[in-house]
């Protein structure tokens, strides 16, 4: 699966879904630090990738509708240190796999995975 990992997730993300095999690039190694969110919203468009960000902005269906992109995780998590998106992160892989379908925003808490489809994925 391709990622964009946002810059407000541990920077130890991309390279450890790239060690799970997976296409992963970071904000700040593409140097979009600090775009707005339409900027990284359209990059990530562009490039094909799902992004993974705790910016709450993204949950957000109309102003960022799930059909419009390849897909759209974000992390709520009480903790926000490396070993908790990880977990969420490990946890959430394969069940995205599982449900490749594009056009869905997931939001991931320690305890649960709620998902929304965007309206050409109903």
């Amino acid at each position: 699966m391709r990622f964009k990992v946002d810059e407000n997730i541990h920077g130890e993300a991309a390279v450890w879904l790239r060690h799970q095999g997976h296409d992963a690039l970071s904000v700040r190694e593409q140097n979009h630090s600090g775009s707005p969110d339409a900027r990284l919203a359209a990059v990530c468009r562009h490039e094909n990738r799902i992004l993974i960000t705790q910016d709450l902005d993204f949950a957000n269906i109309v102003a960022y509708p799930p059909e419009d992109y390849p897909g759209i995780v974000v992390l709520r998590l009480n903790d926000q240190s490396w070993k908790s998106a990880k977990l969420a992160l490990s946890k959430l892989l394969p069940v995205l796999q599982l449900n490749s379908d594009e056009g869905q925003l997931w939001i991931v808490d320690e305890s649960s995975m709620r998902v929304r489809r965007g309206d050409a994925a109903s």
